[in-house]
């Protein structure tokens, strides 16, 4: 079940709060002694993640299917999307927040309401008391004061849950909201500028029905070593012709977005296949990004699932 985006959070009795956890969405299986772990996009992560694999194992329960985040937490305990990608590097801790159940012990709760899976997903959560598996707990407050504290914590945003709504698989649903603080979003990446040893910027954007709408290039957030491993990840899906239909723009703006026909020719296109978080000041008028900044590859995402989230 996915959730929708929106500027502010809803109001009223009817709506819970959690936290919005920076890291890869993933569902907990366990079928007796056997584990594993699943992606958005059903990949199976198991052998990625063994610490969580292992938690799951430690549930009360013959079966289960475990909705939540897995999550990397700095030493100062901070959640670090980034950091996830680096889950050798001393001082992190990989941590999965479970804050759903939709199956235990051969019995489909989807149809169940928001808060009599959270009953029974706290009772099998807390029995396995492991500390690598941890509850995502609906928030005390009014939403300004959540907002509020939540920001403060520097934290990613807000998801707030109708508390009667039935667990809509495979879906987006309005009964679901996501509020982020910060600017950013995945976007597909469909070439790049080439420069003497990798690339000196990517061209990234979203789906718009059928067609991959350009949002701008994105140059910061690279690291050396980042740079030359997203490379990598490219270098295989070269292509011919430009996956975007926005291309070439018809002037640069006053930021720089735009690419125009000239432009063009020094581009290298590459299979829209591969999926970017990318952070932003702004969307511009013209529907381009300013200043983005690289965050990470994002391997749990499919392409054609990336829209412009408004």
């Amino acid at each position: 079940m996915l959730a929708v985006s929106a500027a502010t959070l809803p109001t009223g009795a009817e709506w819970s709060y959690e936290v919005k956890w920076d890291g890869y969405r993933a569902q907990g299986v366990k079928n007796g002694t056997a584990v594993s772990l699943a992606s958005r996009n059903l990949k199976n992560i198991t052998r990625q993640f063994p610490g969580v694999a292992q938690a799951v194992s430690r549930v009360r329960a013959k079966s289960a299917v475990i909705d939540g985040e897995i999550v990397a937490l700095d030493a100062g305990g901070r959640p670090s999307f980034q950091a996830l990608h680096h889950a050798s590097t001393a001082g992190l801790t990989i941590v999965f927040y479970a804050f759903d159940l939709v199956h235990l012990n051969g019995k489909d709760l989807t149809r169940a309401p928001l808060e009599e899976r959270r009953a029974a997903l706290r009772e099998v959560v807390s029995a396995a008391d492991d500390p690598a598996l941890l509850l995502s707990e609906p928030l005390p407050g009014t939403p300004e004061q959540i907002v509020i504290a939540v920001a403060r914590l520097g934290l990613e945003g807000v998801v707030a849950k109708r508390r009667r709504s039935a667990y809509a698989a495979g879906r987006r649903s309005d009964a679901w909201v996501k509020v982020r603080f910060a600017k950013h979003q995945e976007f597909v990446i469909g070439g790049y500028k080439p420069n003497a040893t990798n690339f000196d910027s990517l061209l990234v954007g979203y789906y718009d029905g059928a067609r991959l709408v350009c949002a701008g290039k994105v140059r910061s957030g690279f690291t050396p070593h980042l740079r030359a491993e997203v490379f990598h990840e490219l270098r295989s899906l070269d292509a011919k012709r430009c996956p975007f239909v926005n291309l070439p723009s018809t002037k640069t703006s006053h930021w720089g977005e735009g690419i125009t026909a000239e432009e063009m020719e020094s581009l290298r296109w590459v299979k829209p296949l591969r999926v970017a978080e990318v952070s932003f000041v702004e969307w511009t008028r013209d529907g381009s990004l300013r200043h983005a900044a690289f965050i990470a590859l994002r391997g749990d995402k499919p392409a054609r699932d990336v829209r412009r989230e408004l």
